[in-house]
């Protein structure tokens, strides 16, 4: 945890805050800390800045810490990517999340598709937001309050043919991964350097043609990181990074 995260609701009207759950195990049972330290901590999609440590109530996993929040940097700007990721195992959407949210994307849409396993979207893991604990352990990792919107999608065809059309304007470009694709992502990303791109990752399995077809006909550019097929959780990881990179300025 090298970030402190807490809710809006968590803090009271003299900047203090009271936890006794994963939170405070870390901070005493982990980092060692005591009255009188200070540790990075966030407001959740706020500012960030550093919490000093009032008190220390109890040990080891039943602790309750109560720290004062002093803001000193303003949350940070959206990040210039969001993903359209078909929907993939529980256990390595976990992962996906954890490792999407370190990086930074700004939007999330799980999407279903022709090889997603039906029952995936009846997940606990989708249940009440449960997927929530994975995104902000990856802000923790990343130092970032920003936390990704998610939204799911059950239908694919809908999904494409009516809900892109209302979000695509505020992209300068959309990408579709694709092993087959002629087109490398540094290509593509200096065919409009420092857009805001919308970036759609298949499920394990991939896209099926139609798939990919349904993609190019709302406006998508397929593109390929070379002949080697990757699993989702690395595809993902590896396109971004690559984007990031090319995107100027960031």
């Amino acid at each position: 945890m090298n970030l402190l995260l807490f809710e809006p609701d968590e803090i009271g009207d003299d900047n203090t805050v009271s936890f006794q759950d994963r939170r405070s195990a870390h901070l005493i049972g982990t980092l060692g800390c005591s009255p009188g330290d200070t540790v990075r901590a966030g407001l959740i999609n706020g500012p960030s800045g550093t919490g000093e440590i009032l008190a220390v109530m109890g040990k080891g996993k039943g602790a309750r810490v109560v720290l004062r929040f002093t803001a000193v940097k303003e949350v940070g700007r959206e990040p210039p990517i969001d993903l359209i990721l078909g929907m993939v195992r529980p256990i390595m959407l976990k992962r996906v999340l954890r490792q999407v949210a370190s990086l930074g994307v700004g939007e999330i849409f799980l999407i279903n598709s022709n090889r997603v396993e039906k029952s995936f979207f009846e997940a606990s893991l989708l249940q009440d937001k449960q997927y929530r604990a994975y995104l902000l352990e990856g802000l923790e990792q990343a130092r970032d309050t920003r936390l990704p919107h998610l939204s799911v999608h059950r239908r694919f065809r809908p999904f494409v043919e009516d809900f892109i059309p209302t979000i695509a304007g505020k992209y300068g470009q959309l990408l579709v991964a694709h092993p087959e694709a002629g087109t490398g992502v540094r290509v593509a990303a200096e065919r409009a350097p420092g857009a805001r791109t919308l970036l759609a990752v298949g499920p394990e399995g991939g896209w099926i043609d139609y798939e990919v077809e349904k993609f190019v006909s709302r406006g998508f550019t397929p593109v390929s990181m070379g002949p080697r097929v990757l699993r989702t959780d690395t595809a993902v990881v590896a396109l971004l990074a690559q984007l990031m990179v090319l995107a100027r300025g960031w």
